[in-house]
């Protein structure tokens, strides 16, 4: 142990995280409270988050089992969100930003809005207001293969969004594609984007090794290796746009292996140590803590926080299972290992 590596970084934020609520909640949020000062919380609940009200009763129930972890809360966007909800949102200190869910896109998103053009009004009330948009960036339609769905979206709805609102902060959330990166990295201000562990460790080979893999199913879907080597070099290579946003989406163990199983990879227990593999594998360990610390910080108008964490290079046991209320829950890379920890 004399010559164990360790890595000491400002406290991290997790700017993509859903706890969902009740026993679920209490389950998971504790995890994200032992190394990440602040989480953006999305607000795909059942019923949604729609409004500052509601928000704030859901930041008490996080409050309530994990009282050390500084929850930001977001607004999900509706048809029927009016531009005075966002107002709302914007003047409150704890709400900052507003979440675009394409309906039908992922996991309880089918109060999303179903016509974004007729969002403009909202989006021009979020740029004159310095609310963000934080976007699901896929489109639905079935006749678009799931793997270009992506693509599509920048291409169709994104960019012309931007394009129409000028001042507008955008991001581009668990970005999945080469055209996902080249899009943050054509504007020069007022894009970003987050990055998962699971779209930066692998590529979608990892949903059918040795038979189907429901625990390796999220959404957008893995892509392939070309499309994760692109998000590697982008992240790993310094670029203040992009940040961290693990995406955690916990789902029962039985939910994710039944006939129809759902969407979402389990990370948050050890998120910040499997980053830390992907800077260590690509020499770039010494640009860990501005992804992890400062750029969201930075992109949200926050200063970085004041706490530290220091990491261990140590391999760690990743636990086979969870505790998830009245059931299980299968974290990523269950019953393997990762290279690092976060010391006690």
């Amino acid at each position: 142990m004399a010559n164990m590596k360790t890595l000491k970084l400002t406290q991290p934020d997790d700017w993509h995280l859903h706890l969902r609520d009740g026993a679920a909640l209490a389950a998971v949020a504790p995890a994200t409270e032992a190394v990440f000062a602040r989480a953006l919380v999305m607000p795909n609940l059942k019923p949604p988050i729609r409004n500052v009200e509601q928000a704030m009763a859901y930041r008490e129930r996080i409050l309530e089992v994990a009282p050390k972890l500084d929850a930001r809360m977001t607004l999900y966007l509706m048809d029927a969100t009016t531009p005075e909800d966002v107002i709302e949102a914007a003047n409150h200190p704890k709400m900052i930003a507003a979440k675009l869910y394409p309906a039908g896109a992922t996991t309880n998103s089918d109060s999303g809005v179903t016509d974004i053009e007729a969002m403009d009004p909202v989006f021009a009330a979020m740029a004159e207001h310095g609310l963000p948009l934080c976007v699901h960036g896929e489109v639905t339609h079935q006749d678009v293969d799931v793997f270009d769905r992506e693509a599509r979206f920048l291409n169709e709805v994104l960019n012309p969004i931007v394009a129409r609102h000028n001042g507008l902060k955008v991001v581009l959330e668990h970005i999945t594609t080469t055209e996902g990166v080249q899009f943050v990295q054509s504007h020069e201000t007022n894009v970003g984007g987050t990055i998962t562990p699971q779209h930066m460790l692998l590529n979608r080979n990892a949903l059918f090794q040795g038979g189907l893999r429901p625990h390796h199913y999220c959404l957008p879907v893995l892509k392939r290796e070309r499309h994760r080597a692109a998000i590697v070099d982008a992240v790993c290579g310094g670029d203040h746009r992009f940040f961290l946003g693990t995406d955690s989406a916990p789902h029962a163990k039985g939910a994710k292996e039944s006939d129809c199983g759902c969407a979402g990879v389990y990370s948050a227990p050890n998120a910040i140590a499997f980053y830390a593999e992907v800077f260590e594998a690509a020499g770039k360990l010494e640009n860990l803590e501005a992804f992890a610390s400062l750029n969201g910080a930075r992109f949200y108008g926050l200063e970085p926080n004041e706490g530290t964490i220091t990491l261990e290079q140590v391999e760690t046991a990743v636990a086979a299972e969870l505790p998830f209320g009245d059931t299980v829950i299968v974290p990523f890379r269950a019953g393997g290992t990762v290279a690092w920890r976060v010391a006690n």
